[in-house]
């Protein structure tokens, strides 16, 4: 018996638990980023004060602008998240997918996905600053409140980003860089 097949045989059990739970983030991730497509894809055609002689009334307002670049961001950011879930499920979901494509993956969905719901967010809120824009001139309280979705999504999720890039991105890089010659020292531990 190998060295991989004795580890295989004694993980069996956390690797069944782990293919459920990626399973169910998976299916869970792909149905809100779904459904953030069909909101910012449902916005894109009902653009704020609506239409005229064909176009957009505020087309020349630069938060319209805003607007409408956050609402393709949005689409964009979670019809990608959306394939990169579908094609973790798709993966038979074994050990050696374990070792770098399946949490990358499910980083880098995770990532799209909060920027598709961050930009939608944001989208939102230029929605709410024009159309208070139109109807009054001095409105901040509004203005902190169309944006207090957005800072209080951005305050929860910046921790655990944070804490994974550095965990997994930097301390990882900064080993494997060339002038990290503490990592390649040979510990002599016989006593002479």
């Amino acid at each position: 018996m190998t060295a991989d097949e004795l580890f295989e045989d004694k993980h069996k059990e956390q690797l069944q638990s782990t293919q459920k739970w990626v399973k169910n983030t998976c299916q869970s991730s792909s149905t809100v980023a779904i459904l953030v497509a069909g909101v910012v894809f449902a916005a894109a055609y009902q653009p704020p004060w609506g239409f005229e002689k064909g176009r957009p009334v505020l087309i020349k307002n630069p938060l319209y602008s805003f607007f409408t670049v956050m609402d393709v961001a949005g689409l964009a950011c979670s019809l990608t998240s959306v394939a990169i879930f579908l094609s973790i499920l798709t993966t038979p979901l074994e050990f050696k997918d374990f070792r770098g494509n399946i949490p990358w993956g499910l980083w880098i969905g995770f990532v799209f996905l909060f920027f598709s719901v961050i930009s939608t967010m944001l989208s939102f809120t230029s929605t709410i600053l024009l159309l208070v824009q139109m109807k009054m001139k001095t409105a901040s309280l509004t203005y902190a409140a169309a944006l207090l979705p957005v800072c209080v999504f951005a305050l929860i999720q910046f921790p655990l980003y944070f804490s994974y890039f550095v965990d997994g991105i930097l301390d990882p890089l900064e080993m494997n860089l060339l002038g990290n010659w503490e990592a390649l020292e040979i510990e002599d531990d016989q006593e002479t």
